[in-house]
């Protein structure tokens, strides 16, 4: 593919479309505003219209085109539809960066609400399997294919931390059932890979009642970079495995956490 300039980026994802979900903040609102800017027509989906509005309208500020579509992942009508919108509007579903997720819990495992641990599996985990399963569905069927992102988190396969069991728990089973996706459906078309976050500048990352500054403090003496990720350094490793330049990476697990479980 030819590259081109956009607002002095690499347009590497001009004329391709790409759906994001959970984008109406944090980490999925800064991958989608980084495809908008590389010049992509992104599809951005969450529960919650407003802030989905508010993404689409960043990302046409910056002379993007984008279009907010309001979906439960965790429901498989929904997931289906998502992808016929974007197919309808934009003619295509080149790019999926399947981020929506939630964390509920905080104490110790014993302790955590069946419905809390059902809210996670049904978001972070069923979602993201009826998510892939309406992506992949349509990119096999495309002369192009596509290409498919998952957000887990270092909680998970490479770590975790007092009262977010259940929550690593959900993280781990989307590493695992990514890479399973990605050996399924490579030889179709659908090159399937995982980024995996550590601490982020999203209010996520702050402990109860802690301020910007003082996690900054604690991060300063706790990662060994010195300081948290960026939203904008995790969209960086979700659009490489995304773009052409990750052409031969397949079922990979990328993890962007200042080196925190290096």
């Amino acid at each position: 593919m030819t590259t081109t300039r956009l607002t002095g980026k690499t347009a590497r994802f001009t004329g391709r479309t790409a759906l994001v979900t959970g984008a109406g903040s944090g980490i999925g609102r800064g991958i989608a505003l980084a495809f908008g800017a590389e010049g992509a027509n992104v599809v951005v989906a969450g529960r919650r219209r407003e802030p989905l509005d508010e993404t689409v309208a960043l990302i046409e500020a910056g002379g993007g085109k984008a279009l907010a579509v309001s979906a439960d992942v965790s429901k498989a009508v929904d997931a289906h539809a998502l992808v016929r919108a974007a197919v309808d509007r934009y003619g295509s579903l080149d790019v999926a960066v399947n981020n929506a997720g939630v964390f509920r819990g905080g104490q110790p495992l014993a302790d955590l609400t069946e419905e809390d641990w059902r809210t996670q599996l049904d978001i972070n985990v069923t979602g993201v399997f009826l998510a892939l399963q309406a992506e992949i569905r349509h990119m096999r069927a495309q002369p192009s294919g596509g290409a498919i992102v998952n957000v887990a988190s270092t909680f998970g396969v490479h770590t975790s931390s007092p009262g977010a069991a259940a929550y690593a728990a959900s993280k781990a089973a989307v590493t695992v059932l990514s890479k399973g996706a990605a050996v399924d459906h490579i030889r179709e078309g659908v090159r399937i890979n995982v980024v995996s976050p550590g601490p982020t500048d999203t209010p996520m990352s702050l402990r109860p009642g802690e301020t910007p500054a003082e996690r900054a403090e604690r991060a300063k003496a706790g990662l060994p970079l010195g300081r948290i990720s960026a939203t904008a350094e995790v969209a960086a490793a979700v659009l490489y495995l995304a773009s052409d330049d990750a052409g031969s990476v397949v079922g990979t697990d990328l993890v962007v956490d200042s080196g925190a479980t290096a």
